[in-house]
């Protein structure tokens, strides 16, 4: 671990693990190093299942030594990336320093607040496990208080839910809050049988799930409203304060739950200089994911923005699938180096993108044959395609076993607060 001959990956999300894997298959002769922040991998996409307690954190998320403890030619280190100092081929973490020949960056993004210090203090993201677990202790904790206050203006901005942000993860989350409120929240908490429980979805385009067809747009729009979910479109979230979200035109709803998923950004590290990163603080990347400048840094996924690729010449879109996708090519370009061989520059192969709705209910675009569907064969498919892409067999499993349990139940008594730092909220 100490000796330089490491291919070290920051990063153990979708794409530092896949590209950990594939090296590890493939035979190559170097150690190889994961380092992330976490002593586990999660899986984002189900994050809102757990902040609305439909998933525990246990289905979602799985620890790195468990999962590579076969491999003698693999090291962990929890830690988190402080510089990186490339004429010395070492990256400083917050906990040491470690020695690479080869360095990827796979630390994915953060939350984007667009510089509003309000936003950032009080409202509540959802990009992490913590993030997830806070969100739901948050959410009871408010129900709870709102079950025993007498003022009527506190019990509705109790209530009130406002989800900023009109992609996938914040039509997913405004989704599964409707859900609550149709089939629990008044079972759990009798004392609010009167109360509205608003739900806000906001966004500043003017339509939700904007890189999909319009016809998945009109589609979950038509079901959101059904289901009593207030859309705001082409309205950005310009402050929030004292309980108050206002949006651009001076509208103000007043609310204690300001739900943000309207944007990310990715990180700037000390020891590249300014050149290097592009639109949303992405490394600018050549067609082999090597960053610019650099000979021996490269970046995958979320990080990254590559304008080689024909069909993306504004970089690709932040999913999952390109994480993955660049993960396996980079693995294969390194192992051609090694080998004396031709590397091949990355070219992204677009399979769709879904979004699920409500129970019985979802969207896709696909590349293919049939170019969208919708309704509950939309919805087997994305739950198919989700559970296949959790990290092992017992994720798989669990997460299976509760969402039937969920169906068959309209139900999931997952919902505890578990609240370590016992803080009055």
């Amino acid at each position: 671990m100490q000796n330089d001959n490491n291919i070290i990956i920051i990063g153990g999300g979708f794409a530092g693990v896949e590209l950990a894997e594939r090296l590890l298959r493939s035979n190559q002769k170097e150690h190889i190093i994961l380092v992330d922040k976490n002593n586990y991998n999660f899986f984002p996409p189900l994050l809102y299942q757990v902040a609305t307690g439909f998933l525990d954190v246990s289905n979602i998320s799985y620890p790195f030594r468990k999962h590579f403890r076969d491999h003698s030619d693999f090291t962990f280190r929890m830690g988190e990336l402080v510089e990186i100092k490339p004429n010395e081929n070492k990256v400083v973490l917050n906990n040491g320093e470690l020695s690479y020949s080869t360095l990827i960056l796979a630390t994915g993004t953060v939350s984007n607040y667009f510089g509003n210090e309000n936003i950032k203090k009080n409202a509540l993201p959802m990009k992490t496990i913590s993030d997830a677990i806070n969100l739901k202790n948050i959410l009871l904790e408010r129900l709870e208080r709102a079950s025993r206050t007498s003022s009527p203006e506190e019990k509705k901005k109790l209530t009130t839910f406002v989800v900023a942000g009109g992609g996938p993860t914040g039509v997913e989350i405004a989704g599964m809050l409707s859900e609550l409120r149709k089939n629990i929240l008044f079972k759990d908490y009798p004392e609010l049988k009167d109360v509205l429980f608003e739900i806000y979805l906001l966004d500043g385009l003017p339509t939700i799930l904007a890189p999909m067809s319009k016809a998945s747009q009109k589609y979950a729009t038509d079901s959101l409203k059904t289901m009593g979910v207030i859309i705001k479109l082409a309205q950005n979230v310009k402050d929030y304060f004292d309980e108050v979200v206002i949006l651009a035109d001076g509208t103000k709803i007043e609310t204690a739950n300001l739900i943000w998923t309207a944007g990310v950004t990715a990180e700037i590290f000390k020891g590249l200089p300014e050149n290097s990163y592009g639109k949303g603080k992405r490394l600018i990347t050549d067609g082999f994911n090597r960053v610019q400048g650099q000979n021996n840094i490269y970046a995958i996924g979320d990080t990254s923005i590559m304008t080689t690729d024909p069909a993306f010449p504004q970089g690709h879109p932040q999913l999952a699938q390109v994480a993955i996708q660049q993960a396996k090519l980079l693995s294969s370009n390194i192992i051609a180096v090694q080998k004396n061989q031709e590397q091949k520059t990355f070219v992204y192969n677009d399979k769709g993108s879904m979004a699920i709705i409500r129970r019985n209910r979802a969207v896709a675009d696909l590349n293919g044959p049939i170019k969208h569907f919708n309704g509950f064969i939309a919805w087997l498919v994305w739950i198919f395609i989700h559970l296949m892409s959790l990290m092992n067999v017992r994720n798989k499993i669990t997460t299976f076993l509760n969402w039937l349990n969920s169906y068959a139940t309209k139900d999931q008594p997952l919902r505890m607060i578990i609240d370590p730092s016992k803080k009055n909220i």
